[in-house]
C-alpha cells in the first residue's frame, strides 16, 4: 500500500494486490452546443459521414466478428491463410477488410489521411505502436533500443502533424522493458518498497543499485528506464503519453516506474498517465492509492479509466496457481466498480481541474452518459440518471475529461459525443500488415466478448446501409 508510513515517495503493494502477482468522402460534423438533453446513441444518422463502401466493410467484418469459432482461432486461421495465399496475396486480402476497419496505415502519408478524416469529423488520434512483449517473448536490448526509436518517432508524428490539439499516444513499457524482470520487481517491491526518489536518479543517469536485483537485472532496468526518459522527455509539451497496464503479475512494476515518470515530468500538467483496469477488484484501492501518492508528491495524475482486456487469461492463471481470482465475479459488479472509480475520478477533477485528468476509455453507454450528461429519459437498461460533469461543473472545453474508443469501434457512440463538442480520441494503431496483424488478433482475441456484442452497431449500420440504398434506388444519389 501507498503508505504514510513510509518514506514519502515509497511505492508499495496493498495486501490485495499480492493475490494476484485509407480516407473516403467524408462530412465534417458542426461542433454543437450542449443542450440538457439526452446523448442519443439510437439514432444511424451517426453513420451519415461514412461512404456506402465503409458502411459495407464494416457491416461485413463486424458480422464475421460476431461468430466466436472466428474470434478465438483467428491467430490460426490468419497464419494458414497467409501460408497458402502468400505473403503479398495475403495483404492485399487482408488491407480493404480487416486492416482497412482497424488500422490507420503502414506510413505516414497513409496515416495523415486516416488523422485527417478524423479531425474532420471532430475526432482526435491516439497513436497505439503495435509492440508489447510477454513472458517468454523477450528479444534483448537492441530490439528494446529499436522499440524506443520507433516510439519516438510516434511522439514526432502525434505532435509535428497538428492532427489536434492536446495528442496523445499508448506505450506498453513491456516494449521497453524486459516482461520477467517486471514480475520480479513485482515481487520484490511487496516485500521491500522501492522510492520513486530511486527510479528518478537512475532515468538521469545515476548509477544506483536496486534492491533485490541482481547486477544484470540492475542493468536492464536501469537501461529501460532510461529508454523510457528518453520518450517522456520528447513528449512534454508535446504529446500526452498513456501507459497501458497489463497482467496482474506484473503490473505493479509498470505502476512503479510509470509513477516515477511521473513524478519526473508530471510537476505542471500530466504528460504521463497511467491505466486503470476495473475488471480487477483492487481497482479502486490502486486507484485512491494514486490519489494519495500524487497528492503528497506534488504531481499531476492522469487516468485511462478502462474495463480490462485479460480476464480469461487471468482467471486461468489464478486457478492454476490457487490464488483467488483477481475478476469482479459479474459484468454488474465490473460496471459497479467502474462507475465507482469514474465518480472518484470526476470530484476530484472539479475540485482541481487543472492537475487532474481523466480519459474515460469505454464502449459502455452507461458508463459514457454517466460521464457526459444529464439524460431526461433513460432507455431500457440504462440505470443512471443524472450527468457527473454537469452537476459537478466540469467544463469539457477544458479537457480534463475525455472520451476514448478503438478505431473501427463504437462510431455511434465516438461520433455522437464528437457531434456535442465532447474531446473524443480514437486509439488508433498503425504499421504495416505484418506488423499489425498480430497485434489486432491478440486486442480481438482478448475483446472478444466486446467483439461478439457489438449487435447494436450491426444494426445501426444496417440501418443507415438501407437508408443509403434506397436513396440510390430512388435516385437521391446515397453516396
Amino acid at each position: 500500500m501507498l503508505c504514510s508510513r513510509l518514506s514519502p515517495s515509497s511505492f508499495h503493494l496493498s495486501p490485495l494486490r499480492l493475490l494476484g502477482t485509407a480516407a473516403s468522402r467524408t462530412v465534417g460534423f458542426k461542433q454543437a452546443e450542449l443542450h440538457p438533453t439526452a446523448l442519443n446513441f439510437e439514432d444511424p444518422s451517426a453513420f451519415r459521414v461514412k461512404s456506402l463502401r465503409e458502411l459495407l466493410r464494416a457491416l461485413t467484418v463486424f458480422r464475421l466478428c460476431s461468430f466466436p469459432v472466428l474470434v478465438n482461432n483467428c491467430g490460426k486461421l490468419m497464419s494458414t491463410a497467409r501460408s497458402i495465399l502468400g505473403r503479398k496475396a495475403f495483404s492485399l486480402l487482408l488491407r480493404p477488410t480487416v486492416y482497412a476497419q482497424f488500422v490507420a496505415g503502414e506510413n505516414e502519408s497513409e496515416i495523415s489521411q486516416s488523422m485527417e478524416k478524423m479531425s474532420l469529423l471532430g475526432l482526435r488520434p491516439m497513436l497505439a505502436v503495435p509492440m508489447e512483449e510477454d513472458l517468454g517473448e523477450s528479444t534483448g536490448e537492441r530490439r528494446y533500443d529499436d522499440n524506443m526509436a520507433i516510439m519516438l518517432e510516434c511522439v514526432r508524428m502525434s505532435h509535428s502533424n497538428a492532427w489536434c490539439k492536446d495528442p496523445m499516444m499508448q506505450l506498453k513499457v513491456t516494449a521497453l522493458l524486459n516482461p520477467e524482470l517486471c514480475v520480479k520487481l513485482t515481487a520484490v517491491i511487496a516485500q521491500q518498497p522501492y522510492d520513486l526518489d530511486l527510479l528518478v536518479r537512475a532515468m538521469d543517469g545515476e548509477h544506483v543499485t536496486f534492491p533485490g536485483l541482481d547486477q544484470k537485472e540492475g542493468t536492464h532496468l536501469m537501461h529501460g528506464l532510461q529508454r523510457l526518459d528518453k520518450i517522456a522527455k520528447a513528449s512534454i509539451n508535446n504529446v500526452r503519453v498513456l501507459v497501458d497496464a497489463e497482467y496482474t503479475y506484473m503490473n505493479p512494476a509498470l505502476s512503479l516506474v510509470t509513477m516515477a515518470m511521473m513524478k519526473k515530468y508530471n510537476r505542471d500538467s500530466a504528460w504521463i498517465w497511467n491505466t486503470y483496469q476495473c475488471y480487477l477488484k483492487e481497482s479502486r484501492s490502486l486507484l485512491l492509492e494514486a490519489l494519495s501518492l500524487s497528492k503528497r508528491e506534488g504531481f499531476c495524475l492522469g487516468v485511462k479509466l478502462v474495463r480490462g482486456a485479460y480476464m480469461d487469461k487471468e482467471r486461468k492463471l489464478a486457478e492454476k496457481e490457487g490464488r483467488v481470482d483477481p475478476i469482479h465475479q459479474s459484468w454488474e459488479d465490473t460496471n459497479d466498480s467502474y462507475n465507482g472509480c469514474l465518480d472518484v475520478m470526476l470530484r476530484t477533477i472539479s475540485q482541481n481541474p487543472e492537475r487532474y485528468r481523466i480519459i474515460v476509455a469505454s464502449h459502455n453507454e452507461e458508463s459514457v452518459r454517466r460521464a457526459a450528461k444529464r439524460q431526461t429519459s433513460n432507455p431500457p437498461g440504462c440505470w443512471y440518471s443524472i450527468s457527473r460533469m454537469e452537476e459537478l461543473h466540469i467544463d469539457k472545453d477544458r479537457g480534463s475529461v475525455c472520451f476514448g474508443q478503438l478505431l473501427g469501434m463504437c462510431d455511434y457512440v465516438s461520433l455522437t459525443l464528437a457531434k456535442e463538442g465532447y474531446a473524443v480520441y480514437k486509439s488508433v494503431p498503425y504499421g504495416s500488415v505484418d506488423d499489425t496483424i498480430p497485434y489486432l488478433v491478440r486486442r480481438a482475441q482478448e475483446n472478444r466478448t466486446v467483439l461478439q456484442g457489438i449487435r447494436k452497431e450491426r444494426d445501426l449500420l444496417r440501418r443507415e446501409f438501407k437508408h443509403r440504398v434506397g436513396g440510390i434506388l430512388r435516385g437521391g444519389g446515397g453516396g
